[in-house]
C-alpha cells in the first residue's frame, strides 16, 4: 500500500467498515482477462481472519471461473464523500475500501451452504432466524472465499 497513512490495521475498525459495506465485487480472471462481478455477501471473522460468503445461480461464467482457478480478489467500499475545495487540484474524496483474495470454494453440504445463507441474510438483514427450503438450497450455488490477503484503506 502505497499511502501508510490511510491503512487500517485496527480489527474492530476492519469489521465496521465490512458491516457498513453492502456489496462485494469478486474479481475473477477469465482468459488473461478481468471479469468482475458485484455480489450482496455475508461474513465471518475469528482471530483477524476472514470469510466471505456469497450465492449464486448454479451455473454460469462466474461459477465455471471459480471451479477453474480456486482463487478470487475481492473488494468493497462505502463511505463515498467528495470534499470540494475553490482551488480545483485541492477537492478530494473521502472513502473507505477493504480489498483482498483468496481462495475461493463452491460449497456442497447443504448445511454449509445454510451456513453461508445465513450468514449473507444476517449481513443484509440483521436477523439471522432464516429458514432456508432444501430444495432451493440445493439448486442454489453457495461459495466462500477465505480471504489470505487482506487490506483497509481509509480516507477521512
Amino acid at each position: 500500500m502505497r499511502r501508510r497513512d490511510r491503512e487500517v490495521t485496527d480489527p474492530a475498525k476492519i469489521r465496521e467498515i465490512i458491516t457498513n459495506c453492502t456489496c462485494c465485487r469478486l474479481g475473477l480472471c477469465d482468459g488473461g482477462r478481468a471479469y468482475i462481478v458485484p455480489l450482496n455477501f455475508g461474513f465471518a471473522e475469528e482471530k483477524g481472519r476472514y470469510t466471505f460468503y456469497f450465492h449464486s445461480a448454479a451455473e454460469g461464467r462466474k461459477i465455471r471461473l471459480i471451479r477453474e482457478s480456486g482463487w478470487a480478489a475481492f473488494e468493497m467500499d462505502g463511505g463515498h464523500e467528495i470534499v470540494e475545495h475553490p482551488n480545483s487540484s485541492r477537492c478530494t474524496a473521502r472513502y473507505q475500501c477493504v480489498m483482498g483474495g483468496g481462495q475461493v470454494t463452491l460449497l456442497e453440504d447443504r448445511e454449509e451452504k445454510k451456513a453461508g445463507l445465513s450468514a449473507i441474510m444476517l449481513h443484509d438483514t440483521g436477523t439471522d432466524r432464516w429458514e432456508f427450503e432444501d430444495a432451493v438450497v440445493d439448486k442454489t450455488a453457495v461459495f466462500r472465499l477465505e480471504a489470505e490477503e487482506l487490506t483497509c484503506k481509509v480516507h477521512e
